[in-house]
Order: structure tokens, then sequence, then C-alpha cells
């Protein structure tokens, strides 16, 4: 079947990439699933333009979406086999590759501020300290989790300082608005959502404290079949280009995906950077200092190496020739 033209655009940029890495080392799978999540607005446009079909379906191979509530999620489905490429936090997928998780980054689809600790106006916090015995809820093994441990340290406390309540995303926010928490461990939209239309206060902020948005497919998948991880990036590549050029759509297609109002998408997107994808020397600093402050805590062990362990992670072959846009 001859190439459309979108689909050779899509491509162009990787073809050197392509040539040579040559051909699959194995016969290719006959089924493709890839996450989407609403932390995740590149994977939202994808789903939606069918431009992966699009593309996979002269090989024959069927492609499946399944949605991440959060980067512990996709980690589980990669560590069962049951996803092929996985969005999470860059701070996430090295905790996963430390438990065992044979996953490596491929991909940076944002720089985002896509977490906070964020309270009601009744509560009386203000800053970190006052988290002191209070309950604070958060999804373990994600950035906001992360993005706690960290806070929390910066102010000379721990989690035993706090209680701890760990829930999924969508029921930490559930939680804060019943008043069964004070604070959360905030991720976005949900997080704008509260801000916006329960006057929710965001009241630690540290967009560098925040890893990358990145891409994880399975180290197997990586050796077997490169020029396939290489093509799935290449429309990754087309979807942020595409989504850097009409954020009126991108705004509108998260809106409609989460069922919110288009003001808390675009408070998201406000807080989203898609201009670098690649993965590199950033990539490895903000995720190897996550990896120290969940060590810090307690939650890898004292004698991992966090350095070597992060540069083990990240896959930089496949977006090395991408342009910065």
């Amino acid at each position: 079947m001859r190439r459309s033209r979108r689909s050779f655009l899509g491509t162009a940029t990787l073809l050197p990439l392509l040539a040579s890495i040559g051909r699959a080392r194995a016969a290719l799978p006959r089924d493709l699933v890839l996450d989407w999540a609403t932390y995740n607005p590149v994977s939202l446009l994808l789903k939606e333009k069918g431009w992966v079909e699009e593309e996979l379906s002269r090989e024959g191979i069927r492609v499946h979406w399944v949605q991440s509530l959060g980067s512990n999620k996709a980690l589980e489905f990669l560590n069962a086999g049951s996803l092929h490429f996985g969005s999470t936090a860059g701070s996430a997928a090295l905790l996963g590759r430390l438990n065992g998780n044979p996953i490596k980054t491929v991909y940076v689809f944002s720089k985002p501020e896509w977490t906070a600790l964020v309270t009601r106006p009744d509560t009386g916090i203000r800053s970190v300290p006052d988290l002191r015995g209070r309950r604070v809820a958060a999804t373990k093994g994600t950035d906001p989790f992360v993005f706690l441990l960290r806070a929390l340290d910066r102010h000379g406390l721990g989690l035993k300082d706090v209680q701890l309540v760990l829930l999924q995303h969508d029921q930490g926010k559930a939680a804060l608005e019943r008043g069964d928490v004070d604070a959360w461990a905030g991720l976005d939209p949900m997080m704008a959502q509260l801000e916006l239309e329960r006057g929710a206060r965001l009241f630690y902020r540290d967009p560098e404290a925040n890893s990358y948005g990145v891409l994880n497919a399975p180290e197997a998948l990586i050796d077997r079949h490169p020029e396939l991880v290489a093509r799935i990036i290449a429309l990754y590549e087309r979807g942020r280009r595409y989504a850097l050029a009409h954020p009126e759509e991108l705004r509108a297609l998260l809106a409609k995906a989460v069922r919110i109002p288009e003001a808390v998408a675009a408070r998201q997107l406000e807080r989203t950077d898609l201009s670098d994808p690649r993965v590199g020397d950033a990539q490895e600093a903000s995720i190897a200092a996550a990896g120290r402050a969940l060590q810090t805590a307690g939650l890898i062990k004292p004698d991992a190496d966090i350095e070597a362990a992060t540069r083990a992670l990240l896959e930089r072959r496949f977006t090395a020739a991408l342009a910065l846009k």
C-alpha cells in the first residue's frame, strides 16, 4: 500500500534513524497497545486522529488504546506485558525500573507543572510546615507523591510527620472535597478543576520539582523492534507539533476527553510545555534528583546507585536527531 503524504511527514524527522536500524529482527506484533492519559495531552490527540492506526494498518497491526489513571497504573500495565507504550512521570519510571520493571524511557511528551500541594480554603494550611499532623492524600509511585516527599524534606519534615492517606488521584481529589483529608498532592487536570471551580489553594508550588512527562516501552520491545519504536515516536512528534500549531483544538479535545470546562483544560495546558521532546541531560538531572528524594525517604534501598539507574532508564537514541520546537 502506498504511504500517505501525512504518514511520510510524520516519520521524516526519524528517517536517518530508521535507515540505521534496518530490518526488524523478529516478526512484528499483531496487536499494539498504547495508553492515553489526561496528563499526556499528545496521547489524546493521537487517539482522536487515528494516525497510529493509519500508519500500522498496512502491516496488519491492530492498535488498542487503554487509559492510564496515573503513572502507577501505566507501570503496572507495562510490567504485566499488557501495554507496549506507557505514559508516566520520569520519577515514577525510575522507581519502576529500580523495582524490577524492565522499561526504558524513549520520548519526552511534556515538561509539565502538573502537581502541587493543594488544600481547601478552610483548613488554615498556608505552607508546608502546616502539614504536620494533618491528613494528606497522595498516590504512591507517582510524581505527586515524589513532589510531596521533596516538599516535606525541604522543610525539615518527613512522611512520619503527616498522616499519609494513599488514594488514586481521583479519589484524593474527592477526599479533599469531602473534608476527609486536609491536603492533597494534586494532579492536573483534576487539580486545575478544584482550583477554578471550588476555590482550592495551591499552597506549595515548585515547577522544577515536577519531573518530565515521558513515554516508556519494555526493553524487549526496543531490542526486537527498534524500527517500530522509532515509528511510534515519529507519530508522537507529529502529534506534538500539531498540538503546538493548534492549541485551541488541543484544549477542546482535552475538555471533551475529561468532561471538564475548556477553562479548566486551558489552565492545565498553561502549565504544560510541549516544546522539547528529547531525552537528554535535563531529564537525567531531574529524574536523578527525584530518585535521591525517594532514597532519602527510605523508599529506595540505600545502596542503590541512583545515577547509574537513571542512565540505564534513559534511551536517548530515538530522539537525538529531533528538533526543538
